[in-house]
């Protein structure tokens, strides 16, 4: 299978749109507020003044900006089922904080099991309080986590290992993420698939700040330091909202920004047979994602991207 679709925004990096798309949304908005009366204008602010900076927890923020969990799972089954010729059943997500991708892993089929792993005992907290409201009892049980280190957690074998939304860009020196590499492959079963996520794009180097409107809010993604010496940057996501209040700093991503040959280069190091990208392709009419992931072998030099890859045990 050569073409994956999967609607994921391209929302978690600091280039998702060309500045070309960014020219017409402003251009677009700019009409819009010029032809509504002041009064209706106003009425339309209030009613989506709903969320407040003192009523939004940040943990929800962050699924709502930048999560697709549903779609990720049915992207990681075609995938899979592509490279064994069968469904995947068990799955591991690393560094999973909330674990709501290992939620809809569970949701997915009735014979699902999900095993998530973070260091963060409150961010767990907070996940299991949220799942076990949202789960039926039965798919609640097929979803186990554990506070624990991605480098020495050991647990069951499974199908699939997933370590996504870029977060073992923590580990910055090559050894330290050839350690986690060889070890995510010790997890996994015999035809097992290990699934990565990875951003760039020549806008991902800039000391800039993205802003995308939700629901009630606004989602802000800041590229506050990069170091093209050592590779590292300082990422922080803010948040804010119709009434002028803040959540400063919601999240800080201290990282290395890794290119995709040199994960494939440790991937293979790590001993994996075989990894694949798959590239997004892009929407011509908006300037950014359009979904649908193909493997590719070059892509295109754009202010922006989102991957991922697939490395076969």
């Amino acid at each position: 299978m050569s073409v994956i679709e999967m609607n994921r925004p391209r929302v978690q990096n600091s280039a998702s749109t060309s500045s070309r798309a960014k020219a017409q949304a402003a251009a677009k908005a700019s009409a819009k507020l010029k032809k509504k009366p002041a009064a209706k204008s106003a009425r339309k602010t209030a009613k989506k003044a709903w969320r407040t900076a003192a009523t939004s927890d940040h943990h929800e923020l962050y699924e709502l900006s930048v999560q697709t969990p549903k779609e990720e799972v049915e992207f990681i089954d075609k995938v899979f089922k592509s490279i064994t010729n069968r469904l995947p059943a068990t799955f591991r997500e690393d560094f999973c904080g909330t674990h709501i991708l290992s939620s809809a892993w569970v949701i997915r089929r009735a014979t699902n099991h999900a095993y998530g792993v973070d260091l963060d005992p409150s961010v767990l907290a907070w996940g299991a309080a949220r799942r076990k409201q949202q789960l039926s009892p039965g798919a609640h049980k097929r979803l186990h986590t554990v506070q624990g280190n991605v480098l020495s957690h050991k647990g069951d074998l499974v199908d699939v290992v997933a370590a996504f939304n870029f977060s073992y860009y923590i580990f910055k020196k090559r050894a330290e993420l050839l350690r986690y590499f060889k070890f995510a492959r010790t997890r996994l079963k015999k035809d097992g698939v290990f699934f990565l996520d990875c951003y760039g794009g020549y806008e991902s180097f800039s000391e800039q700040n993205e802003e995308r409107n939700l629901d009630g809010f606004t989602y802000i993604w800041d590229t506050a330091k990069y170091n093209p010496i050592s590779g590292e940057v300082l990422n922080h996501i803010h948040f804010k909202f119709p009434d002028g209040t803040q959540i400063r700093k919601a999240f800080t991503y201290d990282w290395r920004l890794w290119t995709i040959a040199e994960l494939q280069e440790l991937l293979d190091d790590a001993g994996f047979k075989r990894s694949t990208v798959y590239w997004e392709g892009t929407d011509h009419a908006t300037g950014g994602g359009n979904g649908i992931f193909r493997k590719a072998t070059q892509g295109e030099a754009c202010a922006g991207w989102i991957a991922y890859i697939a490395a076969e045990k």
